[in-house]
């Protein structure tokens, strides 16, 4: 029987094709962030810290230029003061949306700490504030397209929301050309409906992001793909003036949108991480590759499968019994540079229905662009494997992982 030095070096060979495709995404996206940063003039002033109210902040508005260029919108809102991806779609969905209105998620139940901004009762929730939800199902794990166009054509919706990674759910992220069909078909059948886009784990997994699709606004977490393991906190929202300008008056307050708010820490790691985030992302989606070869040899069932590119940064596998993921994730804990000597455990994680595992080793907490894995302990017994920085710590990790793997199985 092999070792887990010899698993990785064959996993490696089989993975030889699609990390040079993924080399090959990486330049490109490294070319199109470099030319937004010299197309805005990025200086060293705009690196510099504020303080109060921040009006003109040169380093706040430099920022959300940037992000705009790079994601091709019109506009955006980057702000250290969003504290997850799920509070930067808070925001948006309530600048979006008003007592009366609706709302559709093309892809089915939202994850955990999202369904209670959504449907929560007596928590401030959207429908506390008389906001209608639907949801359709996914088909196959896609988008029914069919259905969405139906449902579009049956009743009027304000906002479709499209998840693109997968949350806690046994099913693949989706495509960029996925993406693009569905807001074909809800701009064919609703022109008038705003179409928001949850990117995070997929901010350059592709050369061509939602909004160069056609969503009206994507949004998402500097702490993951797009802050390159170095921006320190914050999220963003870009698309539409016309919708963020709306959304900026819930960030802060109708009479002052993005006209303020200061950032005392200064600007300089958000301008850097966006520069390195299309080499962490690719990093990080090797490591997803290797992961998904590996793991596959092993006998285990995981998405993406074994000699496909991913959708986002996210290896899933499925262990099937408590033990092995649990120890799974221990051992990326143990060959983490932050708190090594910690053992994680299931626990009751604020928003999460079940106990929650978590092995975060990361520089900045709860970094999912930095290698990371968790899942909740239920059946089937889910891990999710993310992020890397680099590709050697992910090979690391994985080589010490499955060798704790194979002595449980007994090999």
């Amino acid at each position: 029987m092999k070792n887990a030095s010899e698993l990785i070096k064959t996993a490696e060979n089989k993975a030889e094709r699609l990390f040079k495709e993924l080399d090959e995404r990486a330049l490109f996206n490294q070319k199109k962030v470099l030319d937004a940063f010299r197309a805005a003039r990025v200086s060293y002033h705009h690196f510099n810290p504020t303080t109060g109210y921040g009006y003109s902040d040169p380093g706040r508005e430099k920022l959300a230029e940037v992000f705009a260029r790079v994601f091709g919108a019109e506009t955006a809102i980057v702000s250290p003061n969003i504290v997850s991806g799920t509070h930067a779609l808070t925001v948006a969905l309530f600048g979006s949306l008003k007592t009366g209105d609706n709302m559709l998620s093309a892809t089915g139940a939202p994850y955990d700490t999202l369904k209670e901004v959504i449907r929560g009762a007596g928590n401030g929730s959207l429908a506390d504030y008389g906001i209608g939800y639907d949801e359709i199902a996914l088909k196959d794990g896609k988008i029914d397209l069919e259905l969405l166009e139906k449902r579009l054509k049956e009743r009027s919706y304000n906002v479709v929301m499209i998840t693109r990674s997968r949350g806690y759910d046994w099913r693949g992220a989706l495509s960029i050309d996925e993406i693009g069909k569905a807001v074909s078909v809800i701009k064919n059948a609703s022109p008038d409906t705003m179409v928001l886009v949850d990117n995070c784990y997929g901010e350059f997994v592709y050369t061509e992001e939602p909004t160069q699709k056609g969503a009206d606004i994507i949004v998402g977490s500097l702490i993951k793909n797009a802050g390159g393991g170095i921006a320190p906190t914050g999220g963003y929202i870009a698309g539409a003036e016309k919708y963020i300008a709306k959304i900026a008056n819930r960030l802060t307050s109708p009479s002052i949108g993005t006209e303020v708010g200061s950032y005392f820490g200064g600007y300089l790691p958000f301008f850097e991480g966006l520069f390195m985030a299309p080499v962490a992302v690719k990093n990080a989606l090797k490591g997803a590759v290797l992961a998904s070869y590996l793991f596959e040899d092993l006998g285990f069932e995981v998405l993406p499968g074994a000699g496909e590119l991913p959708n986002d940064i996210i290896c899933s596998v499925k262990f099937f019994a408590p033990e092995p993921m649990i120890k799974f994730i221990q051992n990326i804990q143990y060959v983490s540079p932050v708190e090594s000597y910690a053992t994680p455990e299931p626990w009751d994680m604020p928003g999460y229905d079940d106990q929650v595992i978590m092995a975060a080793g990361t520089f900045v907490q709860g970094a999912s662009i930095e290698l990371s894995a968790d899942g909740p302990v239920r059946p089937p017994y889910i891990a999710y494997f993310q992020g890397g920085l680099t590709y050697e710590h992910v090979k690391l990790a994985l080589t010490a992982s499955v060798s704790e793997i194979l002595k449980l199985r007994g090999e």
